[in-house]
C-alpha cells in the first residue's frame, strides 16, 4: 500500500498543468551534487553544488556553491553552519546584469518515525548578501522542509518533501514567500551513493515553475579506522 501511494504521488506530479506565461511554459532543469564527509563521530563537512536552468539544460538561471559543517547532537538531531556563494541571472530570456550572493546560514535537522514512516524536518535561517547592479541588498530568509524517504526495495526508493520559504520584510526588501514541492525516484548505486531523478515545482511570486531534477548524493567516512 505504501509503495502504491508513493508511485501515485510521483505520477501525479509529472502530470501537473502548466500555466501560460512564457517562463511557466518551459520545463527547466535543476541539478544537485551533494556530498557528506564524516570526519569524527560528532562532526562532518558537507559540500553542495546546485545549478538551475529556465529551460532543460539551457538558459542559465542560478548556480550555488555551498560548504557546511555539521554537528550531531544526537543520532536524530543535527546542527549546521554554512557559507554559500551564488551567481544569479534573475531574468528569463534577458541579458541583464547578474546578481552575486554571499550567504550565511544556520540550520537544525531532526529525524524520527511516524507509524514506521521515516520523517525528517529541516529548519534553516539564511542571511543573503546580494551584490546587485544597483544598491546591495540583504535578505533574511526562514525555511522549513518536511520530508520522507520510502524504501521500495534495497535498490529503489521514493523521496518526497515540501519546503516553505519566507523572506522577511525590511526597508529595502518586500516580504514574499515561496513553496517547493519535490518528488523523485531514487536509486541506491552503492551503500554510499544514490541518484535521484524527479520533479520539483517552485511556486514563487504568483508563478508556478516546473523543473526536472537530477541529483547525485554521496557519503564518505574520513574517520581513521581502528
Amino acid at each position: 500500500m505504501k509503495r502504491n501511494i508513493a508511485l501515485l504521488l510521483l505520477i501525479l506530479s509529472f502530470n501537473s498543468t502548466f500555466a501560460q506565461s512564457p517562463v511557466e511554459e518551459k520545463l527547466g532543469s535543476w541539478f544537485t551534487f551533494f556530498g557528506n564527509h564524516k570526519i569524527s563521530d560528532k562532526t562532518s563537512i558537507s559540500t553542495l553544488i546546485q545549478a538551475w536552468d529556465y529551460e532543460f539544460v539551457d538558459n542559465f538561471n542560478f548556480i550555488l556553491y555551498n560548504l557546511s559543517i555539521n554537528y550531531y547532537v544526537t543520532p536524530k538531531l543535527t546542527t549546521t553552519l554554512a557559507y554559500g556563494y551564488a551567481d544569479i541571472d534573475s531574468g528569463f530570456e534577458t541579458n541583464g546584469a547578474h546578481t552575486f550572493e554571499n550567504r550565511l546560514s544556520e540550520q537544525v535537522g531532526y529525524k524520527h518515525k511516524l507509524f514506521k514512516l521515516p520523517i525528517d524536518h529541516r529548519f534553516r535561517v539564511e542571511h543573503r548578501f546580494l551584490n546587485k547592479s544597483g544598491p546591495n541588498v540583504t535578505h533574511n530568509r526562514l525555511r522549513y522542509r518536511l520530508g520522507t524517504k520510502i524504501a521500495l526495495d534495497k535498490t529503489f526508493f521514493i523521496r518526497i518533501h515540501n519546503e516553505y520559504l519566507t523572506t522577511l520584510q525590511t526597508k529595502k526588501v518586500d516580504a514574499f514567500s515561496e513553496n517547493r514541492f519535490y518528488t523523485a525516484l531514487g536509486i541506491n548505486a552503492s551503500k554510499s551513493v544514490n541518484i535521484q531523478v524527479g520533479y520539483l515545482n517552485r511556486a514563487i511570486k504568483k508563478l508556478s515553475l516546473h523543473r526536472l531534477q537530477l541529483g547525485l548524493f554521496y557519503k564518505m567516512d574520513l574517520r581513521k579506522k581502528t
